[in-house]
Parts: structure tokens; C-alpha cells; sequence
């Protein structure tokens, strides 16, 4: 497995001449092709990495400097628009389209020196908790090839632990960082909902997307979001970032308080993702912390909003793909209406066609009121809980997931698989930041720690992350 530098350091070497960005673009190719049969990747940029790569070299040899991320490769998962392969959104709808542009973050990252060398495998269009919902193929878990990695970005944070690249891009709509950064045993950061901007990267569900790395360390995901994050006119749901922006230098907990989440600590947690919970919790009290307990009543009706509402995007969004601008295209239809209904049949996956037709039902004449409006009543609820919470307390603590990583093919139905996103949900539907980092293993599988703290305070929260991973190590 490919060990990598910090990002960081990588840069500085790159920009003082020490490494070239061609030798670190070839070392997370071949890495790669040894981590094949992981089946994290689902096309590689290689010959475009290649020629930025040169690029880079060339620049530095000219003794100009190629930015934060000089030399840095990194892969991004299959929902952002990227040049160099087709972007497919692992489904077979969008088999064969190449993106016009590319995706703001990608353009930041690139700007910076960075160096997109693939994109990784996910549930098509992002609908899921496992990886095992791809057109493609389903990503295997770097610790246990018979179990999965997390969804929707599981290509992604299997690919940062398989030593594939330093860090990654995925998107989190309702867990789809966190939960697999749990899983597979990486940090997985959250941010604001608006502080990255969405601009090139496929829809989901517009209320609750946000983009956010995958890496090894706070300090990488700090760096990656500092450079990624801020106002842009191509999305106006962005933000402005913090003046002071992200560095994730460790915060002091003394004095701190840090509110465990009741409906969190139930019955229903693994014995050994408990342990690892709770040895979390002596650490920040050991570094003076406060623990109190937190309570969100509305809490274990999250994960029922979100059903509601997200699918109710998703098939707004989903219906741009019509068979007649991009993407598949029936070629036997004998009118326009059989093509939009062939091509949308044949092109879409199991899971998209299911959150279509809820989404449609929710919106529909006479349940709109019934499912959408009550939804969206109980989401306002659930925001006016958290503000009240981040009174009690300055971070909220939790884990990530229930349990560990489940087996491959284990989780069949459809609303057992749903659940895997319990926790998660929330911070979705609050548009607070939350991150996923390493808090040990159960049964020799990782286990994700989750901390949450209020909108826009993503400077702090990283800094309150890096502590817990100086007291968890």
C-alpha cells in the first residue's frame, strides 16, 4: 500500500524541486493498478495528469511556484465534471458523456497545483449507503474485500486508504462522506451546506448536497477545503469563507463543552462501536472538556424527512435526463414520448427509478400536504433543536454509524439499507458541518467518530477534530 507525505509537505517538496509533480502523479497510477481489483476507480486521467504534470515540473524549473497543492494528486468521485475521462455518475444514463467544463472545485483545486488523476466508483447518481448501487461494480472495503466500503463515495474513501492518491472529493447528501470515511477508516469532512461550491457536479438533492474531501488526516482536509471553499457566481447558494480560513490547527478543549447526543448512545450501537465512542469521550474529558448530555426529540424522525424531501429532489432533478440532450438515447423508439420512456428505463438503475416514484408521489396532487409539507414542517423543527443544542454545548459528539462495515449482498432491502443513514441525516437537513475521523475498530473494522458544530463554524470544528485525533492516537 502507497504511503504519501502530507499534503502539505508533498507541495513544498514539489515546489522546492525535491520531488516532481510527474513522479507523484506515476506513484498514485501505479497504485492504482495495484489496488485494481478494489474496484475503487472507474476510469483513470492519466494521459491529462500526465501532461499537467509536466507542466507543473516545467514551471518549477523556471523557479515560479505551482501553488498549495503543486504536484498533488488526487482522485474525484464520478458525480464531478472533469476533464481527461467521461463522467458518468456511475450509471449507464451517462455512459459516454464527456464534460463540456469542469466543476468549480476541481478548477480551485487545479489552480493550486492539484493534479485530478481519476474518478471514483459510486452508487449511480449517489443513491446510496454501500458503493453496491454503481451500474459499474461495487467497491470492496480496503480492510475486508467481502464487505463494503460505505456509500455513495465509497470509490473515493476506498481509494484515499488504498494509498491511491493523498486525498479525494466526494459528496455528502444525506452521509455519503461521512459514512464511508466511517467504514473505511479515513477522515471524511462535511462543510457548511453553500461553502463548497456545487457548480459542475451532478445533482441530487439541491437542499441537503455539499462537495468535501476524503483524506487521511484533519490537517489534509483542512488544506483541501481551504483551497476548495467560497463564494462563487456559477452557484448562488455559496458562501463567503472564513476570513482567518481553514488550517486545522488543533483547538484547546478546556473549557469546551461538548454535547453527546442522547438519541445517538442507544441500545442499538455495536458493543464495539460504544467502546470506541466512549473512549473518545474520556479523551476530550481527560484534555478538559466538558461532556454534557444533548437531546434533539426530533431527532429519530430525521431520518423520515429526509425520504421525504430527497427524493422529492431527486426526481426533479433526474428529469433533465430525457434521452434527447446527453446522455443514452433508445435508438429503436418509434416517437419522441417511447424515447423519453425507453431511454429513462434503460438507462436508469433500480434505485434511481424508486426515488423518482416516490419523489413524484410526494409531490403529487393531494399528498403534497400530506408528505412534502410536513416534511419540510418537521426539518424546520429539527434546525430550531440544533440551534437550541449549540447553546447547550459548543460541539455535539456521536458516532458516525451504528455498526461497522456489512457484508457485500447482506443488506437487500431497500429501506434496511436507508437506515445505515440514521445518523448522518441531520446534518444534512441543518446545513451544519460535521466530519467523520478514525476512532478506533470493532472486530478489526473501523470505527467513525462524528462531531458536529453550528453553520459556518467549520474553522472550529476542524480545529476540535484535530485534538480528538491527537487524543485518539
Amino acid at each position: 500500500m502507497t504511503q504519501w507525505l502530507p499534503i502539505a509537505e508533498i507541495a513544498a517538496k514539489v515546489n522546492a524541486g525535491e520531488l516532481t509533480a510527474t513522479a507523484m502523479v506515476e506513484q498514485a497510477l501505479g497504485a492504482i493498478a495495484d489496488g485494481a481489483d478494489y474496484q475503487a476507480i472507474i476510469a483513470t486521467t492519466e494521459t491529462r495528469a500526465r501532461e499537467r504534470a509536466a507542466i507543473i515540473d516545467e514551471q518549477i524549473k523556471r523557479g515560479e511556484l505551482a501553488g498549495r497543492l503543486a504536484g498533488v494528486p488526487f482522485i474525484a468521485k464520478d458525480n464531478f465534471l472533469v476533464f481527461g475521462a467521461e463522467t458518468t455518475a456511475a450509471s449507464n444514463i451517462l455512459r459516454g458523456f464527456v464534460a463540456p467544463y469542469q466543476s468549480t472545485a476541481i478548477e480551485r483545486l487545479e489552480a493550486e497545483g492539484a493534479i485530478c488523476v481519476a474518478k471514483a466508483n459510486l452508487d449511480a447518481f449517489a443513491h446510496g449507503s454501500s458503493t453496491e448501487n454503481s451500474d459499474f461494480f461495487p467497491t470492496k472495503n480496503p480492510h475486508d474485500k467481502a464487505r463494503v466500503p460505505g456509500g455513495s463515495s465509497g470509490g473515493s474513501a476506498a481509494a484515499v486508504v488504498l494509498g491511491m492518491a493523498p486525498f479525494a472529493l466526494g459528496t455528502d447528501t444525506g452521509g455519503s462522506i461521512r459514512l464511508p470515511a466511517s467504514f473505511c477508516g479515513a477522515v471524511g469532512y462535511k462543510p457548511t451546506y453553500g461553502l463548497v461550491s456545487r457548480s459542475g457536479v451532478v445533482a441530487m438533492a439541491s437542499s441537503t448536497d455539499v462537495i468535501g474531501p476524503l483524506t487521511r488526516t484533519v490537517d489534509d482536509a483542512a488544506l483541501v477545503l481551504d483551497v476548495m471553499s467560497g463564494q462563487d457566481k456559477l452557484d448562488g447558494t455559496t458562501i463567503v469563507k472564513d476570513d482567518a480560513g481553514y488550517d486545522g490547527r488543533a483547538l484547546d478543549l478546556s473549557g469546551k463543552k461538548i454535547g453527546v447526543i442522547k438519541e445517538y448512545m442507544s441500545d442499538d450501537l455495536q458493543p464495539g462501536v460504544r467502546q470506541a465512542i466512549e473512549r473518545a469521550i474520556d479523551g476530550a474529558r481527560q484534555a478538559g472538556a466538558e461532556i454534557v448530555e444533548v437531546s434533539l426529540p426530533s431527532l429519530p424522525l430525521g431520518l423520515a424527512i429526509y425520504y421525504v424531501l430527497c427524493p422529492a429532489e431527486v426526481s426533479s432533478n433526474l428529469s433533465r435526463y430525457d434521452g434527447q440532450r446527453y446522455g443514452y438515447s433508445a435508438p429503436d423508439a418509434a416517437d419522441l414520448e417511447e424515447s423519453y420512456t425507453k431511454s429513462r428505463e434503460v438507462g436508469f438503475g433500480a434505485e434511481a427509478k424508486r426515488r423518482i416514484m416516490i419523489g413524484t408521489y410526494v409531490l403529487s396532487s393531494g399528498y403534497y400536504d400530506a408528505y412534502y409539507r410536513k416534511a419540510q414542517i418537521v426539518r424546520t423543527k429539527l434546525i430550531k433543536e440544533f440551534e437550541a443544542a449549540f447553546k447547550e454545548a459548543d460541539f455535539l459528539l456521536g458516532p458516525t454509524v451504528a455498526n461497522t462495515a456489512f457484508k457485500l449482498g447482506e443488506v437487500s432491502d431497500p429501506l434496511q439499507m436507508y437506515l445505515t443513514d440514521i445518523m448522518t441525516v441531520a446534518a444534512n437537513l441543518v446545513g451544519c458541518p460535521a466530519i467523520s475521523i478514525p476512532a478506533g475498530t470493532s472486530d478489526e473494522l473501523p470505527v467513525g467518530l462524528q462531531l458536529m458544530a453550528p453553520s459556518r463554524a467549520d474553522r472550529d470544528l476542524l480545529g476540535c477534530a484535530r485534538r480528538f485525533e491527537e487524543v485518539l492516537a
